[in-house]
């Protein structure tokens, strides 16, 4: 089954997108991890990227298709792989569409204040890694387990949030419209708890949970 995996910052994208993958014997493919594997083994498409990289430049559509190309004609992708943070948009969804059979496209919804809430609400442990959420703290700034002052994030800022939704916004929208027409999406509400929204992507699947 080849599935992607659309949901804007802070739904949990990347978390049901492991335990789909676990659960049906398939790889997550992200395209931060494939592109960065790329330039590491020094791949023809892997040297192009990082020419652009070097420069200060975005990597172009073209560049990015090529690399997940090459990911999904390895050998772990013949049983099928989630495809996370890939397409973004209609143009590289066209693209995909001319070397890869999607089956199903699952988009998280989740309202915009909830994320926001729950992201400017994250405080994370610079020493151990830690993550609370403020709900949680009452009232506490240092880490339970060592002690150390929790911080903010500059990500996890009201503002910035805001602004990384909007920019997904405008992004996905027209992707989800694009899938919506062939019949491929599924959108499940994602702010159920964890094992809620597992399940619920596994209905939509019609796989076994």
């Amino acid at each position: 089954m080849n599935i992607i995996f659309l949901g804007p910052p802070g739904a949990g994208k990347g978390t049901q997108a492991q335990r789909i993958c676990d659960a049906l014997k398939i790889p997550q493919i992200s395209t931060g991890d494939i592109l960065r594997r790329a330039i590491k083994d020094g791949t023809e498409t892997g040297l192009k990227a990082k020419s652009f990289i070097d420069a200060g430049k975005l990597v172009p559509d073209e560049v990015i298709i090529d690399i997940v190309k090459e990911r999904l004609a390895m050998d772990d992708c013949k049983g099928g792989y989630i495809l996370d943070g890939f397409p973004r948009t209609v143009p590289q969804a066209e693209a995909l569409s001319t070397f890869a059979t999607i089956d199903s496209v699952i988009e998280l919804a989740v309202d915009d204040q909830v994320l926001v809430d729950r992201l400017s609400g994250r405080r994370v442990c610079l020493k151990c890694g830690a993550t609370y959420h403020v709900s949680m703290l009452n009232g506490k700034t240092t880490c339970d387990k060592c002690g150390e002052e929790l911080i903010q994030r500059d990500d996890d800022k009201a503002e910035t949030v805001l602004n990384r939704l909007q920019v997904y916004h405008a992004q996905t929208a027209p992707l989800i419209g694009y899938y919506g027409q062939k019949g491929l999406l599924k959108t499940i509400p994602g702010d159920q708890g964890i094992d809620g929204i597992f399940t619920a992507i596994m209905n939509a699947l019609g796989a076994k949970a």
